[in-house]
């Protein structure tokens, strides 16, 4: 009777540099990508720009941009409670695309 050899293929358990850079940069942007990790910031940024709500805007939150342009209407007699909704259209941005980003819409 005839043995049968059955060979395995022997794997090499080195780190690829490849790899360790795309888990490197996995670890960086908490694994939601470029655009993920920048969403947040981009939304803040764009909420900054006074009057037009455009955070909410790029949120896709477009009737809350709309009803907080005609609230400012009556609030820019008063400049401070002007001012207290323009800062929280900006963090309402920012944790608006954070929420996006995390899937939890």
């Amino acid at each position: 009777m005839d043995d049968i050899v059955v060979q395995f293929p022997v794997k090499k358990k080195g780190l690829r540099p490849l790899s360790l850079l795309k888990e490197i940069w996995r670890e960086i942007t908490f694994g939601v990508g470029m655009w993920g990790t920048l969403r947040p910031l981009v939304a803040a940024l764009a909420a900054a720009v006074p009057f037009l709500f455009l955070g909410q805007h790029f949120n896709r939150n477009h009737r809350r941009a709309m009803d907080w342009t005609l609230l400012q209407i009556p609030l820019a007699l008063t400049v401070i409670l002007w001012v207290a909704l323009w800062a929280y259209s900006i963090f309402d941005a920012w944790r608006d695309a954070t929420k996006m980003v995390a899937g939890n819409n």
